[in-house]
């Protein structure tokens, strides 16, 4: 959270955040029933990520066009992905300062700045932190099998497909931890 406080300062960037925020009307109105099936339905930049719109719906309701307080959100969301990781990683290795390093990397790396500085990339860090919660209840449900912690599984990966497409590689990322570490 320190490292990004700075960009509370920061203004709306003119790129997507006019499409996405500040020029939206259905995210400047906040949440209805309306703008809700608006969300489910919406297919924009050639994205479905309704999660996304009802996050940016929310923070348009309780900050307005302030973007200091869109900012603060996706600070929050970056500084939860860095203790998600910290603790899917500790939880799957039983390594805790390995685990603190690769996270700590994580939340300070530069690539990272964009997904938080930027308020229409509020879908990576959404995602991010679904994506990471899909990994940890899949941990856990390995290590005792029911419909119940397979559905957990089934329910954080449809919250990371609903920020972001991109998290269509879980699967994937699922088998590899099937083979190491799990």
């Amino acid at each position: 959270v320190a490292l990004y406080w700075r960009v509370l300062g920061n203004m709306f960037v003119n790129f997507d955040d006019g499409d996405y925020v500040y020029e939206n009307s259905h995210v400047k109105s906040g949440l209805s029933l309306e703008n809700l099936q608006w969300a489910l339905t919406n297919i924009s930049h050639g994205n479905w990520h309704p999660l996304t719109w009802l996050s940016h719906m929310l923070d348009a309701q309780w900050f307005g066009p302030n973007p200091a307080g869109h900012h603060l959100v996706s600070v929050v969301w970056h500084a939860a992905n860095a203790v998600a990781l910290l603790v899917v990683l500790w939880r799957m290795t039983g390594r805790l300062w390995r685990s603190a390093f690769v996270a700590a990397l994580f939340a300070l790396h530069p690539l990272r700045v964009e997904s938080v500085a930027w308020v229409a990339e509020r879908k990576d860090v959404l995602s991010a932190f679904f994506y990471l919660c899909t990994l940890g209840t899949y941990a856990w449900y390995t290590r005792q099998r029911s419909w119940r912690r397979y559905a957990a599984v089934a329910a954080m990966l449809s919250l990371a497909l609903m920020s972001k497409p991109s998290a269509v590689t879980a699967p994937f990322v699922l088998l590899l931890l099937d083979y190491l570490p799990l």
